[in-house]
């Protein structure tokens, strides 16, 4: 393994550690070095290490195990899944992500509890309404609702998809920011959070449904234009 260069160290870091593991110089289950050895073969701090090896636990190449180490979970690209989406285009990319919206609704309306509608409402408020301000932040605060959404289904693989894929999610989110998509208004934000409070299934899919529709049918025109 190569040391790095000091640019971009916790990112060629993270691609270094990936690409040994692609490479098979490790097995599924095999045990890394500890912080030491892969600072050493880096030549790279013990926290940049670290960080790297956050991301790939994050990206389901590695697993922690307290007081034991850092372990190979898999040697497949998971990358590959992001690659094939970013290809597709924007309707696929709405669409996949209206799929894992709906039934994350569905799911956190049968499961809410007072804390959960709070924290969806405190989300919502500071989402606030982009009026050509902070675009970053506006992506951030929005992104950071909708995962809150999700994390409400208390579905670990729902979770851990919009985790996975929170990057385009946050560029479809981004989309709506420009002229030819409408961006999704507080009020269609709020509906979401009032259905699941219901604790109607059908009515937080609905929700859903009608929150993703102005999108899906603009994009609908820009495709047959």
């Amino acid at each position: 393994m190569q040391s790095l260069s000091k640019i971009n160290l916790a990112d060629n870091a993270v691609e270094a550690i990936r690409n040994e593991i692609l490479g098979r110089r490790w097995a599924v289950g095999d045990r890394l070095p500890n912080e030491a050895g892969l600072s050493a073969m880096l030549g790279v701090s013990r926290g940049t290490v670290r960080e790297a090896v956050r991301v790939l636990v994050a990206q389901g190449y590695l697993e922690t195990r307290q007081g034991s180490g850092t372990y190979v979970l898999s040697t497949a690209d998971a990358s590959r899944p992001l690659t094939i989406a970013r290809g597709a285009g924007l309707r696929d990319q709405f669409e996949a992500r209206c799929a894992l919206d709906k039934e994350a609704a569905r799911l956190a309306a049968l499961r809410r509890t007072p804390a959960v509608i709070a924290r969806l409402r405190s989300l919502l408020a500071e989402r606030g309404n982009y009026q050509g301000g902070d675009r970053a932040t506006f992506v951030a605060r929005d992104l950071a609702f909708h995962q809150a959404v999700i994390a409400a289904s208390q579905n670990k693989v729902l979770v851990g998809m919009y985790d996975f894929f929170s990057t385009l999610i946050a560029e479809t989110i981004e989309a709506t920011l420009g002229e030819d998509l409408p961006e999704p208004d507080m009020e269609a934000h709020a509906a979401i959070v009032d259905a699941i409070e219901t604790g109607d299934p059908e009515k937080a899919e609905a929700a859903v449904r009608r929150f993703m529709a102005p999108v899906l049918s603009a994009l609908d025109r820009l495709l047959t234009s």
